[in-house]
């Protein structure tokens, strides 16, 4: 008999060790996703007007990245190199869907290649799902309309897709039965903590992909008025709506949390919250960026017509420049992850299939080329390559003119695709990119000229080309999209 109970507590504890075990290598992952959200805008990033108390404490028990980017300064392109873990030249979706168009300009700038993600591509969702994770995705999707591109045909066990409606009366594909007395944010997390809930026993992938902070802008009124009460800072326009919707945010990430917590699931969880492009500072066509039941608030004010700012960054959304492609990027994991961290190490969206594939333990698909590197070692131990290369192409017309750039540890170069001229920068003393270096360091310049080069080509990046019918009086006008079905 007690050679039976030993058998018997031997087999217990190894059955519970392989548990144990289990848990350790396959963590949950929950990847959080906002929408224009600037670098500047938060607490943790040194914003003194708006307010996120739960991305503080993350912050407090993560790892704060002050150099990660986006692939592009806009969101189609950046989410999918998020899904492939490849660069948007590559890809083939180098702009929003379906893109912006100034028929009248200097040059005529390429279209995407496909207006949907491609669908030979193996996503980050499909990788982890395959290691044998629960996956599930809500939210903004805009890599494809129709049911083909859906995310549930890209990976996701269940997804609902949001197609439009604003932010009260918000619409899904698949169609769902909402709760109007609920905001967007709101319902994307409803739908987040339900899926934490059913998949709480197994490993599970959550992407949660909310909308805000992206135009038109509006949130709870109650929200608003605490911002409208508050005292301005200097040097930001302190917009009462947007500070709101940043809070909503917040709110939401504060949820998810809490449920991990209480679930007692937060020492296996990674929780990665990040943004698709940089800040939007005010809108490409001018007009009031206020949803219409909000623009009473900013009648007659500039407001009106201004969301946000970048500084110290330059520019905005649209453009290459920091204030387009500088993200915030904090990362939680308990035990894992050194609380209360900062890193410099230079990170891209790109990199974010192959580090959760890894920690997934799945595998890395072998003909599908990955621009991207795991970033294990930068979260855990804070080791990275100082002088590590990375570059975004951006040929269309939006907040600025189309260009390519590429970032080699402080050195960053842009190169206009219209004049073909060249900026260089060293952001290690020029954040805000103001001091133009090109003619005073032509061999940086060169060096990392040929850099860009050398990835167009491997990319088969599509560039601009001269416009025949190019007309000066009319070339500002944005015109219909040929990509654009309706």
């Amino acid at each position: 008999m007690n050679s039976f109970k030993l058998l018997t507590y031997a087999i217990c504890f190894a059955l519970l060790s392989g548990c144990s075990s289990h848990k350790t290598k396959s963590p949950n992952i929950i990847f959080i996703l906002a929408d224009d959200l600037g670098w500047a805008d938060l607490p943790v990033y040194g914003n003194k007007f708006n307010e996120a108390p739960n991305l503080d404490k993350m912050a407090l028990e993560g790892k704060t990245f002050i150099n990660a980017y986006a692939a592009c300064p806009v969101c189609s392109p950046t989410r999918a190199s998020i899904m492939s873990g490849q660069y948007p030249a590559r890809v083939g979706v180098i702009d929003f869907i379906p893109g912006h168009w100034r028929p009248d300009e200097k040059v005529l700038v390429p279209q995407n290649r496909t207006q949907y993600l491609p669908a030979e591509i193996y996503t980050i969702g499909e990788a982890i799902k395959d290691a044998g994770y629960a996956t599930g995705y809500f939210g903004k999707w805009h890599l494809g309309s129709g049911e083909p591109h859906h995310p549930s045909n890209q990976g996701f066990d269940v997804a609902y897709e949001y197609v439009g409606g604003g932010y009260y009366n918000p619409k899904f594909r698949p169609e769902r039965k909402i709760d109007l007395t609920k905001r967007l944010s709101g319902l994307l997390t409803d739908y987040g903590v339900d899926f934490i809930e059913k998949n709480q026993d197994k490993p599970f992938f959550l992407f949660l992909a909310h909308y805000d902070v992206h135009v038109q802008l509006d949130a709870d009124s109650v929200l608003i008025q605490k911002y409208l009460n508050k005292e301005k800072v200097n040097d930001y326009p302190g917009n009462a709506v947007y500070a709101a919707m940043i809070e909503h945010l917040d709110n939401s990430v504060g949820r998810i949390i809490h449920k991990l917590d209480e679930l007692e699931l937060s020492k296996n969880t990674i929780v990665i919250f990040f943004s698709d492009n940089g800040g939007l500072i005010s809108r490409f066509d001018k007009k009031p960026l206020l949803a219409n039941s909000k623009q009473p608030i900013y009648k007659g004010d500039t407001l009106l017509y201004i969301s946000s700012s970048n500084k110290p960054l330059r520019a905005e959304k649209g453009t290459l420049f920091e204030g387009g492609i500088r993200e915030p990027l904090i990362v939680k994991w308990p035990d894992k992850i050194p609380p209360g961290t900062k890193s410099d190490a230079i990170v891209c969206s790109v990199d974010f299939f192959p580090t959760l594939v890894e920690l997934a333990g799945g595998t890395l698909p072998e003909q599908q080329v990955l621009d991207g590197k795991s970033i294990i070692p930068e979260l855990m131990r804070d080791e990275y390559n100082a002088e590590r290369v990375i570059f975004w192409h951006y040929p269309v017309y939006h907040h600025d003119v189309p260009a390519s750039a590429v970032r080699k540890g402080d050195w960053k170069l842009i190169h206009n695709l219209v004049d073909n001229s060249l900026q260089l920068y060293n952001l290690s003393n020029d954040i805000g990119e103001t001091n133009n270096l090109a003619e005073l360091n032509k061999k940086k310049t060169n060096e990392l000229y040929h850099l860009l080069e050398e990835w167009r080509k491997d990319t088969k990046a599509e560039l601009p080309v001269e416009n025949s019918d190019f007309d000066p009086e009319k070339r500002y006008l944005w015109g219909k999209h040929p990509g654009r079905v309706r």
